[in-house]
C-alpha cells in the first residue's frame, strides 16, 4: 500500500479522516473529515491553525468564536454541482459543529500567521464555479477559499470531473518555492466516487521519477501530493470529486506543467 494513499476509518467514533503535518511527514497541510449523526455535535478549542470548514453535504450549525451561522442547509451529495457552505476560523480560535441531519464535514487546517480575521460565513454566494478544459479534460471548479479572499496560508477548492474525464491535467506540479514561476504548496486530495463502488487513477511523480506512485483511490479516500506532478483520471462510468487543501510559505498557487505533456495546452 502506498504510503501517500491513506485509507478511511468508518468505525463508529465518525472521525474518518486526520490527516497532520506529522503523520504526512510535511510542515503545512493538516486535513479532518467528520461524519456527524443527527442531533450530535463535535467541538475543538483553538490552536496555532487557521481552519476552514466545508459542510460537505447534509446541515449543521456552526460557531466559533462571535460567529453563529444558525442551521445551515447543505447538498443532499457533493456531486449537486451546487457549491458547499464553508466557515473560515482564524488561528486561536475554538469552533463547535452541531449537526441537523446526518453531515460531513471537511475540516481543512495551515498554520495561522496573523490570527487578525475574524470568523466568517463563507456562503455558497461567495463561491465562484467554473468550467475548465476542453474535450476529456473538461471539470467543473468551485474556489472555496482562493487566493483572492482572506486568509493566512490555506486555499481550499473541489472539483468535479465527468466519467472519461482527466483534471489536475495536463500533469502539473507546485513544490518549488520559485516565484513567480512557481510556488510550493502542499496538497491533499479527499476523492469521492459517484457511484460509490468505483475508484480514480491518481498518479504523483516527479521529474527524476524518485517518486512514482499510480494508485487506485477509491471513494473517501486521501491522497497525500508532497511534491511532483499529480493528475486523476476518471474511469468510465464514474464519476470523481475531490477536494483540496493547499499551503505553504507563501499563500499563492504558481504552477508547472510537465514539460513533456505541456504541449495539449496550444
Amino acid at each position: 500500500m502506498s504510503k501517500l494513499l491513506v485509507q478511511p476509518n468508518l468505525d463508529s467514533t465518525g472521525v474518518v479522516h486526520n490527516v497532520t503535518p506529522a503523520s504526512a511527514g510535511w510542515s503545512y497541510v493538516g486535513f479532518g473529515l467528520h461524519d456527524i449523526s443527527a442531533g450530535t455535535s463535535i467541538a475543538v478549542d483553538g490552536t496555532g491553525d487557521e481552519v476552514c470548514l466545508v459542510l460537505l453535504s447534509g446541515s449543521a450549525r456552526i460557531i466559533a468564536g462571535d460567529l453563529d451561522t444558525g442551521m445551515l442547509q447543505g447538498r443532499a451529495s457533493v456531486f449537486d454541482r451546487v457549491p458547499p457552505q464553508a466557515v473560515y476560523v482564524p488561528m486561536n480560535t475554538g469552533w463547535r459543529v452541531e449537526a441537523g441531519s446526518d453531515a460531513e464535514i471537511a475540516v481543512c487546517r495551515a498554520p495561522g500567521t496573523g490570527g487578525t480575521l475574524p470568523p466568517r460565513l463563507i456562503g455558497d454566494q461567495n463561491m465562484p464555479m467554473e468550467t475548465r478544459g476542453t474535450g476529456t479534460n473538461v471539470r467543473q471548479v468551485c474556489n472555496i477559499l482562493p487566493e483572492t479572499e482572506p486568509a493566512d496560508s490555506l486555499l481550499v477548492v473541489e472539483v468535479i470531473t465527468p466519467a472519461g474525464n482527466w483534471s489536475s491535467y495536463p500533469p502539473h506540479k507546485h513544490d518549488t518555492d520559485n516565484l513567480p514561476e512557481e510556488s510550493y504548496l502542499e496538497e491533499t486530495y479527499y476523492h469521492r466516487i459517484n457511484p460509490s463502488q468505483g475508484y480514480v487513477l491518481h498518479r504523483v511523480y516527479d521529474d527524476s521519477r524518485d517518486l512514482d506512485e499510480t494508485m487506485a483511490a477509491e471513494d473517501r479516500t486521501v491522497v497525500l501530493v508532497p511534491r511532483g506532478y499529480h493528475p486523476v483520471g476518471a474511469p468510465h462510468g464514474y464519476e470523481s470529486y475531490y477536494l483540496n487543501v493547499m499551503a505553504g510559505p507563501k499563500r499563492i498557487w504558481k504552477f508547472k506543467n510537465d514539460p513533456a505533456h505541456e504541449w495539449m495546452l496550444s
